[in-house]
């Protein structure tokens, strides 16, 4: 591909780094500079999944649980919690010590609107209400769920993270419409927003929360235990191009980024002040998302002609190279690697592929020569990657492709638009979901079918919705595996989203930098030795 072979020219003349361009780093040691794969569109972590958004949530605001290494919910803001009335009462009491950014006590009823505003948006949030009856406040410290019946996942619902966070936010805030942002950013974590520092396409500022009273037990891991914050200010330095953020790490410019390109991964490991590691091991997996309100991807059968078009390895390829440990195809609904990674439809996907079969199929469908609109960002390699792959293979099958350019931002606040193509709206993006996020159907946002409810693209499918439903009810995991099973089958009918295959993309940081904990990025328990 073009685009890799640009990047192999630019890794070549990284080779002598001082020749990049430089960049100013704040002083001193208190300072940990971060490079992200792309800017903040969205500060309310409720409102979008986004993973920035989603780590810069768990810089500003804390949750009631945590999820540690094991994936197992533990008490956070939450001194403890308990069961009653057979699984029908779950009593929650908050902990000591706990102030928002305002100075301001948080109280059991801010906690209360905060997680009904979350589980209006969330997908587990949503099965969590729909089995509640009541939140209360009965005082300052004691939260109670009544329960319409047992839901012995309430503490994993409140601990999740992929894909979004519930966070707990003074109640004025979260008496804000679920389906309108939030802008003031005002939590009790470990780290401050600075609006005042915030320069929109270049710089994202957080200062130490002085006041922050970190849990006094438990161990650090993925979002529970001690949030120990051990340096006064964290920035986010925005740098689209991939080149410049090499040179500047092997310079010591910045300390981490976030998700170096896999064409500079064997440059930046002959570097031996740096530190190359995977903490996310079950990886990513990237998605080709349909918006299922407009045409031509309104009709079922054209969405399941484009499945058999597609080929993982190829966009596994140009996305992150040819190293088999970087990536794996044969990828379905399910995370693979985990309990309920199924083969049920399969061969929808890696069978043989007949790209004049689809071109018939295609036509068969009814498809008329509509305009097919691939929202292509150009900040983030691996998503301009798969939308140009993408591009590409519809050209092949005779579409009518346009594929407009905009940075992720502009595709975050595009992609929400219902409108038909010619009035601005989309037709497909391409976005990846960590594996964690589609271990189940509990956090996995895009096998929803529940419509205009449902994260952008608004599959409208009551056959998933229902075995999900069916899902949350089972009395075994052999029960949910047999469902998880059908929900594939389901999903290669109605396409609510195309696998496109799983990669596991390597961060970097100065060696120096210790406490990096496994799992998405978080800013507490890093240290500089």
């Amino acid at each position: 591909m073009h685009r890799r072979r640009f990047l192999q020219a630019s890794a070549a003349a990284l080779a002598t780094p001082l020749a990049a361009p430089a960049i100013a780093r704040a002083q001193g040691k208190q300072v940990l500079t971060f490079v992200p794969q792309a800017d903040i569109a969205v500060l309310d972590p409720v409102w979008t999944t986004t993973y920035q958004t989603r780590d810069h949530g768990f810089l500003v605001f804390d949750t009631l649980f945590g999820l540690d290494a094991s994936f197992r919910a533990q008490p956070q803001m939450a001194a403890g919690a308990v069961s009653e009335d057979d699984g029908r009462t779950w009593k929650i009491t908050l902990r000591d010590g706990l102030a928002f950014h305002d100075g301001e006590r948080v109280l059991a009823r801010d906690a209360a609107a905060s997680v009904r505003r979350w589980g209006a948006r969330d997908g587990f949030g949503q099965a969590l209400m729909a089995a509640t009856d009541a939140i209360e406040a009965p005082d300052d410290k004691t939260l109670v769920f009544r329960l319409k019946a047992p839901f012995p996942l309430l503490p994993d619902a409140l601990a999740k993270t992929p894909p979004s966070m519930c966070p707990i936010m003074p109640a004025r805030l979260a008496a804000t419409d679920p389906f309108t942002q939030v802008t003031e950013m005002v939590g009790s974590g470990p780290y401050r927003y600075k609006a005042d520092e915030r320069v929109p396409g270049a710089l994202v500022v957080y200062e130490r929360n002085t006041a922050y009273v970190p849990r006094p037990d438990g161990t650090p891991e993925g979002t529970s235990g001690p949030k120990v914050a051990h340096f006064d200010r964290v920035e986010w330095r925005i740098m689209p191009d991939p080149s410049t953020v090499a040179a500047a790490l092997q310079r010591g410019e910045i300390d981490w980024w976030l998700s170096p390109d896999a064409d500079l991964l064997p440059l930046l490991r002959r570097q031996s002040s740096l530190t190359i590691e995977t903490t996310v091991p079950t990886g990513f997996v990237a998605t080709m998302r349909f918006n299922h309100l407009v045409p031509p991807f309104d009709n079922p059968a054209l969405r399941r002609a484009i499945v058999g078009a597609v080929t993982q390895a190829d966009y596994m390829v140009g996305m992150v190279g040819t190293d088999p440990s970087l990536w794996r195809d044969r990828v379905g609904y399910f995370c693979p690697g985990t309990p309920l990674a199924s083969e049920a439809g399969m061969p929808a996907l890696t069978g043989p592929r007949d790209l004049d079969a689809v071109k018939r199929a295609l036509g068969e469908a009814g498809y008329a020569g509509e305009k097919v609109v691939v929202l292509t960002p150009t900040d983030i390699a691996s998503a301009k990657a798969l939308a140009e792959i993408t591009a590409d293979l519809l050209h092949r099958l005779g579409m009518n492709v346009e594929a407009p350019a905009m940075d992720w931002a502009t595709l975050v606040q595009r992609r929400v638009k219902t409108d038909p193509v010619a009035q601005g709206g989309w037709n497909i993006f391409h976005t990846s979901w960590a594996g964690l996020d589609m271990v189940n159907p509990a956090g996995h946002v895009f096998l929803r079918g529940n419509g205009r409810a449902a994260a952008p693209g608004w599959p409208d499918s009551p056959k998933i919705e229902a075995l999900r439903n069916a899902w949350f009810d089972a009395p075994d995991q052999a029960a949910q595996k047999m469902l998880a099973d059908q929900m594939q089958l389901q999903a290669f009918q109605d396409v609510p989203y195309i696998p496109l295959g799983q990669y596991f993309m390597p961060t970097a940081y100065q060696g120096n930098l210790t406490g990096i904990l496994k799992g998405s990025p978080v800013f507490w328990n890093v240290r500089r030795g």
